[in-house]
């Protein structure tokens, strides 16, 4: 049963000893991304897992969370709002035009078909308001087979790392931000977890 408790510890996806600490270190950057401004409007985390560790873990007026592993329904909690949707097959999002404040996509990229990734963006785009944010986080390109390694031990979930589907640098993932209507000019980019891991922030 999905759980919406606040500050909720369970991993966010699948299983793994490190998956709970690698949950708190996305959410702890994707917070020091987001200018305290936003918080009076909507949050969407697309792909947030069964377990919505960061949507629990952060302040916004409004948050709501999209995951192929929610069932069907909503679930609403307070300021929460979560429901199932699968970008594997649906090409858009269920919001209207302009209504966040900022969208993230922690650790998501990597387990969509690489043919898909940038309409995905698009659509992210398409759903954001005018100066929104989309915060996108990622493995490095070079961590893949360490991360295998480290499936194989337990240490993070088997059942995510088999579903990557591509891997991404900083200049890949602009690339396909400007396929997906953003400006290079209004981007920036960083690292975290001793660079193996990317972080993208793109304005609309």
């Amino acid at each position: 049963m999905m759980s919406t408790k606040e500050g909720y510890t369970k991993p966010t996806r699948g299983s793994g000893l490190l998956e709970g600490l690698l949950a708190k270190k996305r959410a702890r950057i994707a917070n020091a991304l987001i200018p305290p401004e936003k918080r009076n409007g909507r949050l969407l985390d697309v792909g947030c897992g069964t377990f919505p560790y960061f949507l629990n873990n952060t302040s916004f007026k409004e948050k709501f969370g999209i995951d192929k592993g929610i069932g069907s329904g909503v679930v609403q909690a307070g300021p929460l709002s979560l429901s199932s949707f699968d970008f594997e097959n649906d090409d858009t999002l269920p919001f209207r035009e302009g209504y966040f404040d900022v969208v993230t996509m922690l650790a998501v990229i990597e387990h969509l078909e690489p043919d898909r990734v940038a309409g995905v963006l698009n659509e992210c785009r398409r759903v954001l308001n005018d100066g929104g944010l989309l915060i996108i986080t990622t493995p490095a390109f070079w961590t893949d087979k360490l991360l295998r390694m480290m499936a194989a031990l337990g240490l993070v979930s088997p059942e995510e790392i088999l579903e990557h589907k591509d891997v991404y640098s900083h200049s890949k993932i602009a690339a396909l931000l400007c396929k997906g209507g953003f400006s290079q000019g209004k981007m920036r980019s960083g690292y975290f977890e001793l660079f193996m891991n990317l972080w993208t922030v793109a304005a609309k």
